[in-house]
């Protein structure tokens, strides 16, 4: 189910609130969480029921490993070491993962390596599925270590499926989700945070459907039409998929977080302003927070351990490699591994830079950040390095600079003969013009975001008749279906 539908909307998210807070307000704490869990199973299974299975199975082998591992000095018989239960359990979910996200991309790379012809399984990649499967990497290395405490199943189960983050985050942390379901001052219906979780629900809504998807279209022409871009519609092409990506993803991670304030649960905030920042460790810490979190304290801080002398060029070489593993778990594909290597290497460079305490003014330093996240970012979209190389020459002027026509400048339509109108003379339907591109970038570096907003947010009469204006503008324009881009990762 998408939050961006009617049926989300008008149906399911009401329905879920009063049935919680009914069952709550009777006192049967347990029967509420358990509806909240059935809900959340249904959101996941709404759009395929055939991979509800998946989900319960990998809940409850986690779960039961995770089990073991906090049960086992206390085992009477002990058949095996507390290792290798740890071990079993790694592998596992990386072989459930592996399975589903990257054996196609196996099977092309040794039928092009060995001049094979293996054919495909053309699976289809179950929603949500690296984003629980690293959430419960994250509950058994902290289970391995002796940091869990609460080991209640209803509980554990719902922090892996509460349905605002289950398909694209924030990835959320045990110690800080599990105790929120139980807590007894969450149980009761608050009316301040029904009107905050409504303001950054529908501000999230808007940035999906009203800029997202608008930007969608020129981002899809640009990089799926197979034609050569001269400068102008390159750096166009490439700066609305800069833009759809943090408009499209960081809507959907308002809207999570605005749905668990609905139901008094605190999600992690995972955009703080990416696009101001300076140089490109700062982007890190304000982009998908909460992966940052999770590649610090899981990837990064163990290859740092394991070193028996800690040095910093030993401490850029696990950042470079923790780098390039997020850019796989992004997604089966080399622009997604040279993506993740691209930043392992600018985050190696930022670090020498200030460890040589060089100067960089900080206009000059926000100006190479940018561009370089905008180049990384073609890599991030294409679907093959073919299609990553067309649009990064445009960028470079090796295709031109100019559109051919000068008074009225305009990319072609594959349809119509016309592309996409650049420097227009008027707005037309769907089509993404420069404008929107220069406005939506202004926005981003000069405007408040959403969470500064929702931290200062009171309720008033001034806000009420903003949020009825904007979600009555959001609602008429929810007129198709369309996914997250998270989705596919």
């Amino acid at each position: 189910m998408l939050f961006n539908s009617y049926q989300f909307i008008l149906a399911f998210l009401p329905l879920t609130l009063f049935a919680y807070f009914m069952l709550n307000r009777m006192r049967l704490t347990a029967a509420a969480n358990a509806s909240l869990l059935l809900a959340s199973l249904v959101f996941y299974s709404w759009w395929n029921v055939s991979y509800l299975p998946l989900i319960l199975i990998s809940i409850l082998f986690n779960y039961t490993i995770g089990y073991l591992l906090v049960e086992y000095d206390t085992a009477k018989k002990r058949l095996v070491t507390r290792k290798s239960i740890f071990l079993f359990g790694l592998a596992g979910n990386l072989a459930f993962l592996g399975y589903f996200k990257y054996m196609d991309f196996f099977i092309q790379n040794v039928n092009v390596l060995l001049k094979g012809n293996l054919p495909l399984l053309q699976i289809v990649l179950p929603l949500g599925i690296s984003f629980f499967t690293i959430t419960q990497l994250a509950f058994l290395v902290d289970c391995y270590e002796g940091l869990v405490e609460d080991r209640n199943l209803l509980s554990y189960a719902l922090f892996v499926t509460f349905f605002p983050h289950l398909l694209a985050g924030p990835i959320l942390h045990h110690k800080e989700m599990m105790p929120q379901f139980e807590a007894t001052r969450n149980k009761v219906l608050n009316y301040r945070n029904i009107c905050r979780g409504l303001f950054l629900f529908f501000i999230g809504l808007f940035k999906k459907v009203v800029v997202a998807d608008e930007l969608a279209h020129c981002v899809k022409a640009g990089f799926d039409s197979g034609v050569g871009l001269n400068m102008v519609e390159a750096w166009v092409v490439s700066l609305s998929y800069t833009l759809q990506l943090y408009f499209d993803f960081s809507g959907y991670s308002d809207m999570a977080i605005g749905v668990a304030v609905l139901f008094n649960i605190v999600l992690p905030v995972n955009f703080n302003s990416p696009y101001k920042a300076a140089n490109i460790i700062d982007f890190w810490k304000r982009w998908h927070m909460s992966l940052t979190s999770f590649i610090t304290t899981y990837l990064y801080s163990p290859m740092v351990r394991s070193f028996k002398k800690i040095t910093f060029a030993k401490s850029m070489l696990a950042t470079f490699l923790a780098m390039l593993i997020a850019g796989i778990w992004h997604g089966a594909g080399w622009t997604f591994m040279l993506w993740g290597a691209f930043h392992g290497g600018a985050l190696v460079v930022n670090h020498l830079w200030k460890r040589k305490k060089l100067p960089m003014p900080k206009p000059l330093g926000w100006l190479f950040t940018f561009l370089f996240v905008n180049f990384s970012f073609v890599l991030f979209r294409a679907k093959t390095m073919a299609d990553a190389g067309r649009v990064l020459k445009g960028m470079v002027g090796l295709n031109g600079v100019l559109p051919a026509t000068v008074t009225h400048f305009a990319l072609s339509d594959l349809g119509r003969g016309h592309f996409w109108k650049l420097l227009m003379k008027e707005v037309n339907g769907n089509d993404a013009t420069i404008w929107t591109v220069l406005v939506c970038l202004t926005v981003t570096l000069v405007c408040k975001n959403s969470i500064q907003l929702e931290k200062e947010f009171k309720p008033s009469w001034g806000h009420l008749v903003f949020l009825v204006l904007v979600s009555f503008y959001v609602m008429i324009n929810i007129n198709k279906v369309s996914e997250f881009l998270y989705f596919q990762f």
